[in-house]
């Protein structure tokens, strides 16, 4: 366990200037509160924070977070109080160890949407301060170098969420390292079979392979050195074992066939020096087209800069490099925690300027204002999941602005990235000047142009498209928002109808002080409620009007006037009378396909089907939409008492584009040989379709088949009831309207 002089030898080594007392104190306050308690493994408690704190020293970071390390753990498992810590040490101490107090009482392994919530909590306290961040994985990282004392199931839980949450976070913030190890000890917890097998794997390569690493070392420093880079450091490693799973996981390969399994990396002095060891290495050795990455000019998002390639080496081995400055690797290795180092406008010793905010600390704060866009916690674990594991691509705008987006990333996710109203009236897009599909998977450098239509309305599909959270949530809004529109409009030509019949005019305003006795937030959201089959439109009657008598009058349009189109799911126009007996000259509502298809109104069939010639009647149906119902339909009978959910249709056949309809036949045959065979044959004779077939034996000589068939239309269902009733194995054939 590392003693009080031995901490603050190390805090000294790297901030000479460091406050002692600070260090002191926080030490031997931490030592008396957690007294005696003992870990699960059985050491002094005490050790845990010390731990913590000796990580976050390797770091360099300043007194005052290592003194919040050592505190951390205090308020939730000792006596001190919050108010103890401000008198002792300061609010601003005080505020991180209450700060991460509060994250270590979330469970973010859990079901979903607590899930989601807790990891909103978890961002908006670590986005107040970088150092509850730092702190906390810090903390993390000991807890899982020390989790082989847990259960089995405690391990796994505590592994997954590592994997999930904490690990992609530490890339996210740039520290690579601290990444790496997380994943490594996940890894071995939750897949042990597959961690124990590759780091055999590995372990018989590295013999194999022997001295080789040192080898390619000294080749690439003789070599720089000999064409004139000074003091150039070259480090090789074998990549680590969860590296190797992930990736013949995602290009499905064997062990055998990876090609790349050893790194090395080339530090030099300053960005002019990257660039010269870059070219001498591939005036050198070949280059692996396509594997060329220049980090340098344009840096990840986390902060991270360097230069990738990767070449047929010495040994013909194929090895990546990367090249970087002594102060890229700073970063590389803490990320967020490097920049602790140089304060606003410093100039780093390799002649970079760091501005006050880093990269990633800006896309934290991003992500906290993203936490206003989703409509819903799961709609934002999605959002973060999303921005925390994938990769990215760098685009430009026309005007060079770089949009940096996850790997996979099409234009549409480049057009929501820029605005989400740019997103929304998206209908093309230009790739490199020429006009690509949406669906195009965009590239690093490629810059893209978005198209757009003052009328258009993202499609619904657009979400199994595009890969950003961003966009997702946007077409999701859109996407009720154009459904909302659609049930309102519906609903206001029922409520039109209802109030019409009951002899007063509907209007909007009328609707206001009516509200609360609806339980609806505003006017639109009653109308919708209507539209959708979600409240009677007698109810909205009955609350603007509350002395009124229902007294209905029921009025027949004539003719073909007053009538207006409605499309199908399935592409089939119906005409729906026009509330007001106004004529719509043939204008066409898509009520379209179901959801997750398109964002308008759905319109279905009832079970057993209803084909062109049947008179028909749709049905508003709470969460459906609009059901289409034969007339004979028993059914219908349910809906009596609720003849504002009643909507008058007819069949608009378009024979451009014919389509088959469903229709349900009973047919009770004798039980014999063939008998079957001969309904088929009737069947395939008339060009209809059995969609499926459902036998029952009712008696020893007779067999009751129900039969879904597609016919074009009512002719056709009728020709084949006949011809089936002529079969001398067929006793009695009838259609099924339920």
């Amino acid at each position: 366990m590392m003693r009080q002089y031995e901490l603050v030898e190390r805090v000294q080594k790297y901030k000479p200037d460091a406050n002692e007392a600070l260090l002191n104190k926080a030490y031997v306050y931490a030592m008396q509160k957690h007294g005696q308690q003992k870990r699960a493994s059985g050491d002094p408690y005490i050790s845990h924070p010390l731990e913590v704190a000796a990580i976050l020293t390797d770091m360099h970071l300043d007194e005052s977070t290592i003194a919040v390390a050592l505190l951390h753990d205090t308020i939730e498992d000792t006596t001190a109080t919050r108010a103890e810590i401000d008198e002792l040490f300061g609010e601003d101490i005080g505020r991180l160890v209450e700060g991460l107090t509060k994250i270590k009482k979330l469970d973010l392994v859990t079901k979903k949407a607590k899930q989601a919530e807790n990891l909103r909590k978890l961002l908006l306290a670590i986005s107040d301060d970088v150092r509850v961040l730092l702190v906390k994985l810090a903390d993390r990282l000991h807890n899982m170098r020390t989790l082989d004392h847990m259960s089995a199931d405690k391990r796994a839980r505590i592994s997954e969420e590592t994997m999930d949450i904490y690990a992609p976070l530490a890339g996210r913030m740039g520290m690579q390292d601290m990444r790496d190890e997380l994943e490594e000890l996940s890894f071995r917890h939750i897949n042990p079979e597959a961690y124990e097998t590759v780091t055999k794997r590995l372990e018989e390569l590295s013999k194999r392979n022997e001295g080789l690493v040192k080898k390619i070392e000294t080749e690439l420093r003789d070599l720089l050195v000999a064409n004139g880079l000074t003091n150039p450091r070259v480090k090789g490693r074998q990549k680590k074992p969860y590296s190797v799973f992930r990736k013949m996981q995602s290009k499905s390969l064997s062990f055998e066939q990876l090609s790349d399994v050893y790194g090395f990396r080339i530090i030099v002095e300053d960005v002019p020096a990257c660039y010269r060891a870059l070219g001498i290495v591939h005036t050198r050795w070949r280059v692996v087209p396509g594997r060329f990455k220049d980090y340098i000019s344009t840096p990840k998002q986390n902060d991270y800069r360097s230069l990738h390639t990767t070449i047929i080496g010495p040994s013909s081995q194929r090895i990546e490099l990367q090249i970087r400055t002594k102060r890229m690797h700073e970063i590389a290795e803490y990320g967020i925690a490097a920049h602790a180092l140089y304060k606003d406008g410093a100039t780093t010793p390799d002649g970079d300027i760091l501005s006050r905010e880093s990269s990633a600390y800006s896309w934290l704060r991003h992500t906290i204002e993203a936490l206003a866009e989703g409509d819903s916690p799961e709609e934002f674990l999605e959002h973060t999941k999303l921005e925390l594991f994938q990769d990215q691509v760098f685009c430009f705008t026309p005007k060079g602005k770089l949009i940096a987006l996850p790997r996979g990333a099409t234009p549409i996710d480049f057009a929501y990235a820029v605005h989400t109203n740019i997103g929304d009236t998206t209908v093309g897009a230009k790739i490199n000047g020429r006009i690509m599909p949406l669906v195009t998977r965009l590239n690093n450098g490629d810059e893209v142009e978005i198209i757009r239509s003052g009328v258009q309305v993202p499609p619904a599909a657009w979400e199994e498209i595009v890969v950003t959270g961003k966009a997702r949530a946007a077409i999701r809004r859109a996407t009720r928002m154009a459904i909302r529109k659609q049930y309102a409009g519906l609903g206001h030509r029922i409520l039109e109808r209802t109030f019409d019949r009951a002899g007063k005019i509907f209007s909007r305003d009328a609707m206001k002080p009516a509200l609360h006795r609806l339980g609806q937030k505003d006017v639109e959201d009653a109308i919708a409620a209507v539209g959708r089959g979600e409240m009677s439109s007698l109810d909205v009657l009955r609350a603007v009007y509350p002395d009124h008598q229902d007294e209905r009058i029921t009025v027949k349009p004539v003719g073909d006037e007053g009538w207006f189109n409605v499309r199908s799911a399935s592409g089939m126009i119906f005409k729906v009378p026009d509330k007001k007996g106004e004529a719509h000259g043939g204008t066409t509502i898509d009520m379209g396909p179901i959801r997750g298809i398109s964002s308008n109104i759905a319109v279905q069939f009832a079970p057993a089907g209803a084909v062109p010639g049947d008179r028909i009647v749709g049905i508003m149906e709470k969460e459906k939409g609009i059901t289409i119902y034969p007339i004979q339909s028993s059914a219908l009978q349910r809906f009596d008492d609720q003849p504002d959910r009643w909507i008058d249709v007819r069949w608009d056949l378009d024979e451009a584009n014919k389509s088959r309809f469903m229709a349900r036949v009973l047919v009770n045959a004798l039980n014999e040989p063939g008998t079957l065979a001969k309904v088929a044959q009737t069947v395939a004779g008339l060009d209809v379709n059995i969609r499926s077939l459902n036998t029952v034996r009712v008696a020893a000589d007779f067999t009751e088949m129900a039969v879904d068939v597609e016919v074009w239309d009512l002719r056709q269902l009728n020709q084949l009831l006949a011809q089936l009733k002529d079969l001398d194995c067929i006793a009695t054939v009838r259609r099924l309207y339920d």
